[in-house]
């Protein structure tokens, strides 16, 4: 179950076929139930999710429940937000941010 209902929920089993795989880019916000920060951008990220729907997937994934994936793109705080293209890694967030900081950053790279 996602974290925020709005959001697809990943987890180590499902990271490749889902993330991984992905025709487009991918935005994972690696999060925790217990993250503060996490909450507070989850419906910034749900929004950018409904507007960029059939141009960037945005997933979550509970790095407590999902240590392995977080562990291999060394995600040592939460919330960080991680765009994938092809099955790598072209940008990395680190912390909470507004929708319109959100969205330059994002801009660079999609």
């Amino acid at each position: 179950m996602a974290l925020t209902q709005e959001l697809t929920a990943v987890t180590d089993a499902t990271f490749a076929g889902e993330v991984l795989a992905a025709e487009g880019p991918v935005l994972v916000q690696f999060t925790a139930r217990w993250c503060g920060s996490c909450r507070m951008i989850a419906p910034v990220l749900a929004e950018v999710a409904r507007e960029e729907a059939g141009r960037l997937k945005v997933v979550q994934l509970d790095v407590d429940a999902n240590p392995e994936t977080a562990v291999a793109y060394g995600v040592l705080s939460v919330p960080t937000l991680l765009v994938l293209r092809a099955g790598e890694p072209v940008r990395s967030l680190v912390g909470a941010r507004t929708k319109r900081r959100l969205r330059q950053e994002l801009a660079e790279v999609l």
